[in-house]
């Protein structure tokens, strides 16, 4: 039987490499220690921060 996981494999790269590049994004404008540690679960936590943003934003 062939086992269909290629797709799931995909969606974790891409989240991996969004979590990476959320890192860069947070750690640039981090500025103090405090920061810092924010800026580590933001770039875990990425997708809720952007769709927070986005609604934010379509709120207007």
């Amino acid at each position: 039987m062939a086992n269909n996981n290629a797709g799931a494999a995909g969606g974790g790269a891409l989240y991996g490499l969004g979590m990476f590049g959320a890192w860069v994004w947070f750690f640039q404008q981090a500025d103090s220690f405090w920061t810092f540690i924010l800026a580590f679960f933001q770039g875990l936590l990425w997708p809720a921060w952007m769709v927070y943003d986005v609604f934010g934003f379509l709120a207007g």
